[in-house]
C-alpha cells in the first residue's frame, strides 16, 4: 500500500512539472470522450426507469422471415437453425438459410440441407433453403433473402449466430411499436472462455455494444444495426433500397435509414437490449487484427466517400447529424490519428518518468469511467449478472486493450486512404467489389 501510494505521488508530481502537457489532453477528453460517457449512462438511466412501460406491448404474432447469410459456416450453421426453430414464439417463424457460393461451399450447403430435412414438417418453422451457386458476397446473399422473404417483418442474421429462445419475441414486441422503423439485436461472446483476447472482445461487447447502444438508441441517436443482427420492417427496408454494394452494408443501411426516418419525425432506430444472439471473435491477434481493419477501415469509407454528400443536417437531422460527425467522424477516423501522433511526439520529446507519468494517469482516469460503467451494465443492463460479474477481474487489463485498438484503427485509417482497402474485403469477391461505383 505504502509503495502505491508513492507511485501516485511520484505521478503527480511529474505532472505538475509539466502541467501543460496534462491540460494538452483535457479538450480531448472534455469535449468529444465525456459527453458520450454521459449520454450513454444518462440513456441507460432513461431505459432502465421506462422499461416497465415499454415493455411487452405486443398484440399479436406476426409471421417473420429470418435471413441467414451463410459461407463457409460449416456444421456451424445447424447450431443458428436450431436456435431459431426452438423459439418460444406463437407465429410463424420461416428460416431461409441463403448458401453464398453453395458450389464451392459445399460443407455449409449439405449441412443446411440436413437441417431442413431435420426440421420438415415441424409446424410454424419451415425451412427453405435458397442456394446462390455462384458466390457473389453479403450483400447479394442478403438482398437473394429479402427477395425470397415471405412476411412483413424480416430479421437478418450471420450463419454462425446462435440466440436466446426468447430473441424473435423480444425483438419482435420492440419492431411492433409503432415508433420503430427498425430494431438492433444485442451480440454476446460465445467464445469468451477461450483465452484473454476473446474475454476482451466480451467486455467490449457487453460495455460498448450492449450497454453503448442501448443508452444511443434511448435518445434516439443510434449507431448503427448490426450486419449479425438486425429487424426490419419489410417495406421500409424495400423503400430504402435494401442493402447496398461494397462493405459495411449495416452501417450503409443504418445512414440510408436515418436519412429516410427525417421525413417522419416521430419514428426511431430502435435497439432491443434483451434480444440476444451469440457469436464467435477472433481468438488470435493476426485474426482480430484482419477484422478491426476492415471494421475500422470501412467507417472512412462510408463516412467520408460513400456518404460524404449525405452527411448534412437536411438529411440527418441536427441530433443524428451531430452525433455521426463528432462519434463517426472525428472520434473514430480523425481522434485515432491524433491518438498516435501524440504518443509520438510524447516519447520522442518527454523524459520516461513524464510519459509514465501522463500514461499512468490516463489508465487510471479510463479506469474509473470504466468500473462505473461496469457497475451501470451489470446491475441494469445485464441478462445474465451473476456470469457477467466475473468478467470484473479482467477489467484492469481493458483500457490497454482499447489503447492498442487505436492504433490499429489508426493504422487502418492510413491503410484505406493509401490502398483503397474496403475493396479487399473477405465479404463479398473482389471482383464483385471492383465493378461496383467508386467513391
Amino acid at each position: 500500500m505504502t509503495e502505491t501510494l508513492y507511485f501516485l505521488r511520484g505521478i503527480f508530481a511529474a505532472l505538475s512539472e509539466d502541467s501543460a502537457l496534462w491540460l494538452t489532453l483535457m479538450p480531448m477528453l472534455i469535449a468529444v470522450e465525456l459527453p458520450l460517457y454521459l449520454l450513454v449512462m444518462t440513456g441507460v438511466f432513461r431505459w432502465t426507469a421506462h422499461q416497465d412501460v415499454s415493455g411487452d406491448q405486443r398484440q399479436t404474432t406476426p409471421g417473420i422471415s429470418v435471413i441467414i447469410t451463410c459461407y463457409g459456416e460449416g456444421d456451424a450453421i445447424a447450431i443458428t437453425i436450431d436456435t431459431l426453430v426452438e423459439q418460444l414464439y406463437g407465429g410463424e417463424i420461416e428460416i431461409l438459410p441463403v448458401i453464398d457460393g453453395a458450389v464451392q461451399n459445399q460443407h455449409t450447403y449439405v449441412a443446411a440441407l440436413a437441417a431442413k430435412r431435420k426440421y420438415a414438417g415441424v409446424k410454424n418453422r419451415p425451412v427453405r433453403l435458397v442456394p446462390k451457386w455462384q458466390r457473389g458476397g453479403r450483400v447479394s446473399t442478403l438482398n437473394a433473402g429479402l427477395s425470397e422473404a415471405s412476411h412483413s417483418i424480416v430479421i437478418n442474421v450471420d450463419g454462425d449466430t446462435s440466440f436466446d429462445n426468447d430473441m424473435v419475441r423480444t425483438i419482435v414486441n420492440m419492431l411492433q411499436q409503432p415508433k420503430y422503423l427498425a430494431c438492433g439485436g444485442a451480440l454476446r461472446v460465445r467464445n469468451w472462455r477461450q483465452n484473454l483476447l476473446t474475454r476482451m472482445q466480451a467486455l467490449e461487447y457487453m460495455l460498448s455494444m450492449q450497454m453503448g447502444k442501448t443508452g444511443m438508441a434511448t435518445w434516439g441517436v443510434l449507431n448503427n444495426i448490426s450486419g449479425a443482427f438486425g429487424a426490419f420492417h419489410r417495406d421500409i427496408l424495400e423503400r430504402a433500397g435494401g442493402w447496398d454494394t461494397h462493405t459495411a452494408e449495416d452501417l450503409d443501411l443504418t445512414m440510408r435509414l436515418k436519412q429516410y426516418k427525417t421525413r417522419y419525425p416521430d419514428k426511431s432506430l430502435g435497439f432491443a437490449t434483451h434480444a440476444i444472439g451469440h457469436t464467435d471473435v477472433p481468438d488470435t491477434v493476426k485474426g482480430l487484427v484482419m477484422q478491426r481493419l476492415r471494421w475500422d477501415g470501412d467507417l472512412l469509407f462510408l463516412f467520408l466517400r460513400k456518404h460524404r454528400q449525405g452527411l448534412t443536417p437536411k438529411l440527418l437531422g441536427w441530433g443524428n447529424f451531430l452525433f455521426v460527425f463528432v462519434y463517426g467522424v472525428l472520434q473514430n477516423v480523425l481522434l485515432p490519428l491524433l491518438v498516435l501522433g501524440f504518443t509520438v511526439w510524447l516519447v520522442v520529446v518527454y523524459p520516461p518518468t513524464v510519459v509514465i507519468a501522463l500514461m499512468t494517469a490516463l489508465y487510471l482516469t479510463y479506469l474509473g469511467l470504466l468500473l462505473l460503467s461496469f457497475v451501470a451494465y451489470t446491475g441494469f443492463i445485464s441478462e445474465r449478472p451473476r456470469t457477467d460479474i466475473s468478467m470484473a477481474v479482467w477489467l484492469p487489463l481493458y483500457p490497454v486493450y482499447l489503447f492498442l485498438m487505436r492504433m490499429v484503427t489508426a493504422f487502418s485509417m492510413v491503410n484505406e486512404v493509401l490502398r483503397r482497402s474496403h475493396e479487399e474485403s473477405s465479404m463479398a469477391p473482389w471482383w464483385v467489389l471492383k465493378r461496383g461505383k467508386r467513391f
